[in-house]
């Protein structure tokens, strides 16, 4: 257990972060899942920017790494420029 009071701050800071990364983590995969199971091109050319700068502000913050945003919005791209 946390002996400083330096050290239980330290531990709310880590539950608060830990909490907020779950929830844009969570939110970043449902909107992937989202556009990816649309089949509707204009639906899913909506929401591409969206989930475009979703992912700029991620990897800006360093939840996830910058190459793996450019990757996912390059596959999702592809995806949305493939529906008919």
């Amino acid at each position: 257990m946390a002996n400083h009071r330096s050290a239980e701050k330290r531990i709310r800071q880590t539950e608060t972060r830990k909490e907020n990364n779950k929830y844009y983590g969570r939110t970043m995969r449902n909107a992937l899942k989202k556009i990816r199971s649309t089949s509707n091109k204009e639906e899913a050319a909506a929401m591409l920017p969206r989930l475009n700068s979703m992912l700029d502000r991620l990897a800006r913050k360093n939840m996830i790494h910058k190459n793996k945003a450019s990757n996912l919005k390059s596959s999702v791209a592809r995806h949305v420029n493939s529906l008919k």
